[in-house]
């Protein structure tokens, strides 16, 4: 599903940045029930040519507008400062749905959904229950990222288990989010619980954007014997991936199924973000949206594990479809989500 959407790149570049700047909206417009939907999207400054998450929300709006015919437009924001402007114009223009994307628009889509209580919003990442306002018109989409970070970290831990040499994984997140914690806090249990002896190296880029900041934290790891480089951190994300490949070491990727990058990619924690938003969207037209937080894991193939590499033996495949089994039975629980 994920790399089929890939070819969508090529759609991205029609969309402008930002409120300020203008929008292109969709030349398609439909009608559900006798009214039109009208649903927007408000990126994080990551934009929608990261690859992964932004892409990703694009991809289940692009889905939503051939499955029920609605009028979507997008805003890119360039800045932090844009999130309530864009948001808010949304609503102002009677939108059905504005959809804010990452947990960096967390205050501005509270601040939003309370001065528009008559208007609908949804976020990726963040929950409804602890925002300030906790605004009945909001509803959180959030995702069991440590079950699919456990996965990845164990594949990532029988890997170095079976290589020679000691045994060092790294992860560089971009800002020290819930979100990028859950995935890491996961990733680090489930290489901990396949090959006990590994270390554990993590880092924070504190940018979701410069890869160059990325590239770094993920070369200072490497330098330190990291053989497996986990990247959380959307389009920087891609810097630490290139230091893997720079350096022959294992990538995993993050929210997509980043395996198309090349073949030193081991497999990809994927996030099903174009599901939840596409869901999101699906809640209006049928008339059943309500806030609250809808939540999705590897039970509801929220999240999953990407595309493995070729070069790992089957019998660690069969050992990671073992353990994805046992956490969807409930077999494996309490998967931290905390990083220390």
């Amino acid at each position: 599903m994920v790399k089929g959407s890939l070819a969508l790149l090529g759609v991205v570049v029609l969309l402008v940045a930002g409120c300020g700047g203008g929008g292109k909206s969709s030349s398609s417009t439909g009608t559900q029930g006798g009214n039109k939907i009208k649903v927007g999207l408000v990126t994080d400054i990551g934009g929608l040519n990261d690859r992964g998450f932004n892409h990703l929300s694009y991809v289940g709006l692009l889905r939503a507008q051939n499955d029920f015919g609605i009028q979507q437009r997008v805003y890119q924001a360039k800045s932090t400062q844009e999130y309530v402007p864009n948001l808010s114009t949304f609503a102002r223009q009677n939108y059905d749905l504005t959809i804010g994307v990452g947990f960096t628009e967390a205050t501005a889509i509270d601040t939003a959904a309370h001065n528009f209580p008559n208007s609908r919003f949804a976020i990726v990442d963040v929950d409804q229950t602890e925002e300030p306002h906790k605004p009945a018109n909001l509803l959180g989409l959030l995702f069991r990222e440590q079950e699919t970070g456990y996965l990845v970290g164990y594949l990532a831990g029988l890997e170095e288990k079976r290589m020679p040499g000691k045994d060092v994984i790294g992860s560089v997140g971009g800002q020290k989010q819930p979100p990028v914690d859950r995935f890491i806090a996961g990733y680090q249990a489930g290489a901990k619980a396949a090959d006990p002896g590994i270390t554990l190296l993590n880092g924070y880029s504190e940018d979701f954007q410069d890869q160059a900041k990325c590239k770094q934290v993920a070369l200072n790891q490497i330098e330190q014997g990291a053989s497996v480089i986990f990247q959380v951190a959307g389009g920087c994300g891609l810097g630490a991936l290139d230091a893997a490949k720079e350096k022959h070491v294992w990538g995993i990727g993050v929210d997509a199924d980043q395996s198309f990058l090349g073949s030193y990619i081991l497999t990809s924690a994927v996030k099903r973000v174009d599901t939840a938003v596409y869901l999101a969207i699906k809640s209006v037209v049928d008339g059943k949206f309500k806030g609250g937080n809808m939540v999705f894991g590897l039970k509801k193939n929220g999240v999953g594990i990407g595309t493995i590499s070729p070069k790992v033996p089957q019998a660690e495949v069969a050992k990671v479809n073992q353990i994805r089994a046992e956490i969807i039975s409930g077999k494996i629980k309490n998967i931290p989500t905390e990083v220390p």
